[in-house]
């Protein structure tokens, strides 16, 4: 008779049955939903304040999951570590853009702020 555990596909195949089942990283895809929100909220003018919290908490969050998969590999999944990569590549270009637009709105401000007088409406 056969043991359910040699059938393949099983979650514990030949002489294995201790092996742990890998279960997915703990924050995976909350720094995915981060770093993409931080892409979604980048492009505008004061906005793009929230673009900046959210690409750096989704890269500090992508640093210690990615640090937790390293110590014990067996443990996590390799899909869960993808999505933290993927949070953190989104989270580095929504942080970029980000501070592209906040630095662009913020130099904007002090070029008419500093035009003012010129047009006669500061005396």
């Amino acid at each position: 008779m056969e043991k359910p555990s040699d059938h393949p596909g099983s979650a514990h195949p030949g002489n294995y049955p201790d092996q742990p089942v890998p279960q997915n990283l703990p924050n995976a895809n909350i720094i995915l939903i981060l770093g993409i929100l931080s892409i979604f909220l980048c492009w505008w003018h004061f906005v793009s304040v929230a673009g900046i919290v959210l690409g750096i908490v989704a890269l500090l969050m992508a640093r210690k999951e990615t640090a937790l998969y390293h110590s014990n590999p067996a443990r996590y999944t390799m899909s869960s570590l993808n999505n933290v990569k993927t949070g953190r590549i989104c989270a580095m270009i929504g942080l970029t853009i980000a501070i592209i637009v906040f630095v662009f709105v913020i130099l904007l401000i002090i070029g008419v702020l500093a035009t003012l007088p010129f047009w006669g409406m500061i005396h």
